[in-house]
Parts: structure tokens; sequence; C-alpha cells
């Protein structure tokens, strides 16, 4: 699974999707790290064990899809 969040979105805050992620108490299996769109930071993802993954998107608010 993919939970994304735009990192400039202010009615759902990147932090607060964090804190409610470590409430989960899932594994991380790839630690915090950017991913690349064209040469440039896209993001940043990090994925837990159960196949789960929170990326954020870089310079996107709430409207990120």
């Amino acid at each position: 699974m993919l939970f994304y969040s735009g990192d400039t979105d202010g009615a759902v805050p990147t932090f607060g999707s964090m804190q409610w992620i470590a409430l989960l108490g899932w594994d991380i299996i790839t630690s915090w790290g950017p991913y690349m769109v064209d040469g440039q930071v896209g993001g940043y993802y990090e994925v837990y064990d159960g196949d789960f993954t929170f990326a954020t998107v870089h310079g996107a608010g709430h409207m990120a899809p």
C-alpha cells in the first residue's frame, strides 16, 4: 500500500501522517530517503514491514493526486 502526502499540505500535514504511521509500530525496511523524478528530488519515502510505503510529494499541497 502506498500512502502519500504533499509536503506543503496544510489540511493533512506530513508530520501528522508520520505520527500516525509511527503509532502502527511497524518495522522500517527501507529508511527515509529521496526518490528522483527527471533528475530532481520528487520527494522522500520510507518502506515499512507489511508492504506499506509512505512517501511525500515535493511541492504539492492537499491536491497532490
